[in-house]
């Protein structure tokens, strides 16, 4: 995946890779961003736009990309094996 390619490349030139548990911690951070501003978009708690929406779920996919490029595996593959996994199951009945 080229985009998994552009934060390697990134994370090299800032210093190299977080350790394994240091990078879920990040990404579960990430993904708590991403929990308030959906929050604040739906207008349950407060208020945000889409724009920081869209931020969010970029850091969301940067951190997962982190642990994928650590790990040496490749995202788009591992999706679509996750959608044939539901398609095979799902569309099966």
């Amino acid at each position: 995946m080229e985009l998994q390619k552009e934060v390697d490349e990134l994370i090299k030139t800032l210093g190299g890779y977080w350790g394994p548990f240091e990078m879920l911690a990040a990404l579960v951070e990430e993904v708590g961003e991403l929990a308030d501003v959906m929050l604040a978009v739906e207008g349950v708690k407060g208020s945000a736009k889409r724009e920081e929406l869209e931020e969010e779920l970029g850091d969301v996919l940067f951190a997962l990309s982190c642990i994928a490029n650590y790990y040496g595996i490749d995202l788009e593959e591992a999706l679509k094996k996750t959608v044939e996994k539901y398609r095979s199951r799902d569309l099966a009945d």
